[in-house]
């Protein structure tokens, strides 16, 4: 009998539409692979929902802090439902982008210098030199990413805004000039490889690899494998595998970098998305690609992959 899966999308997050992209994309795949798929538009009835369906594997294609940053796996950990990608404390620790810094720091993975603070004392004053970056300390899909260049006299004043949707806690980083990196990094404990580096070329019009650079189409160009010299790769790869196993992830995980190869040569470790996207214009299915894994295949190695106690 065919494996039953139900994936797990939309929510209510701020990445919902993105997390129906991946849905999809992941949920047509399944079903090219003899699996049963149900498609779970998620709301806050999810428990009592699959209570009633009882899957044989949650494939989580949720994004944003509910359904990436350990609630939604704690639940399905209650109900012991099998599920993919990271457990309950990889999801938390890699959501809250100080804390999995923290960790990076520790493990000796290099990061940019930053501070933690309240929104509105960010916007008083200049918390480090600019040039840097204001980011929500949980969220993804670049919501709520400010960069403050170099020559701009007075901190972000739309972080004063009311109706700011983030949270008050902001991460204030420095800015690391250069080319965007990324690597995605898959297999069981102790069997993770990288999957190659991508180069993220933003659109010209787009001020960096922002929502539109990431999901809509030619917002961006990846090259891969990326134009950089080979040990340079090569550390970018291990960085990304070290970044996994630091935080406890599985499954598939996507670690973002920095690296200015024009000046300092400073690389630095962004941060580590458990639950990359999987849309049309998504990195991990284009990095899995250049290794040899066809989309449909790996969603199935994801589903035979699930668990419990991740």
């Amino acid at each position: 009998m065919a494996k039953h899966v139900a994936v797990l999308m939309g929510g209510w997050d701020s990445e919902r539409q993105v997390s129906l992209w991946s849905g999809e994309a992941c949920a047509a795949a399944l079903e090219t692979k003899g699996y049963r798929v149900t498609r779970l538009d998620v709301g806050k009835d999810v428990y009592a929902r699959l209570e009633v369906l009882k899957p044989d594997v949650a494939f989580n294609a949720l994004h944003g802090p509910w359904g990436e940053g350990g609630a939604i796996q704690g639940m399905l950990e209650t109900l012991r439902i099998p599920y993919t990608h990271s457990g309950v404390l990889a999801s938390a620790l890699a959501m809250n982008k100080d804390k999995a810094k923290m960790i990076f720091a520790q493990v000796g993975i290099p990061i940019a210098r930053s501070v933690v603070a309240d929104r509105r004392d960010a916007a008083r004053e200049h918390l480090i030199p600019p040039p840097y970056v204001v980011k929500p300390v949980a969220e993804g899909s670049s919501f709520g990413v400010i960069i403050v260049k170099a020559d701009r006299s007075h901190p972000p004043q739309e972080l004063l805004r009311d109706d700011w949707p983030y949270g008050d806690k902001v991460l204030v980083e420095s800015f690391v000039d250069g080319l965007e990196l990324t690597c995605a990094v898959m297999g069981a404990p102790g069997e993770e490889r990288a999957l190659g580096v991508i180069e993220i070329v933003p659109e010209e019009s787009l001020a960096f690899y922002d929502f539109d650079a990431k999901y809509k189409k030619g917002g961006s160009v990846h090259i891969l494998p990326a134009r950089i010299l080979p040990d340079v790769y090569q550390r970018v790869e291990m960085l990304a595998v070290m970044a996994h196993r630091a935080l406890g992830c599985r499954g598939v995980s996507r670690s973002d970098f920095r690296y200015d190869a024009e000046g300092t040569g400073e690389l630095v470790c962004l941060e580590v998305n458990t639950q990359p996207g999987m849309t049309g214009t998504s990195l991990v299915p284009d990095m899995a690609a250049h290794s040899g894994i066809a989309f449909a295949d790996l969603v199935s190695w994801m589903v035979e992959d699930a668990s419990c106690d991740r």
